[in-house]
């Protein structure tokens, strides 16, 4: 089970591309920084969809990003931390 932490848009890396390529159905993704932006694109969406999904609040709070995003799992820093404990390894891409 892994934590797959991706930090950067789409548009701006080719991380969350290439980790959707190596991730496990025991696997969870947290979008932080920048990643947060790729759930604005109905594409990501869907891709994102089958996944264990989670956001870091204060990045889409920093975009504005609340109502948009609302219906995605978010999370505070004291839950990401919990997160790296619970999961066996974390993955930052």
């Amino acid at each position: 089970m892994i934590l797959h932490h991706i930090q950067s848009s789409p548009t701006q890396s080719s991380a969350l591309k290439t980790c959707l390529r190596y991730l496990d159905s025991s696997d969870s993704i947290l979008l932080s920084g920048n990643a947060v932006n790729c759930l604005l694109t109905q594409a990501w969406q869907e891709q994102l969809q089958p996944y264990r999904l989670m956001l870091l609040a204060d990045d889409v709070i920093a975009r504005g990003l609340q109502d948009r995003l609302s219906a995605y799992k978010q999370i505070g820093y004291s839950d990401f931390v919990e997160q790296t404990l619970i999961h066996k390894k974390v993955i930052s891409w």
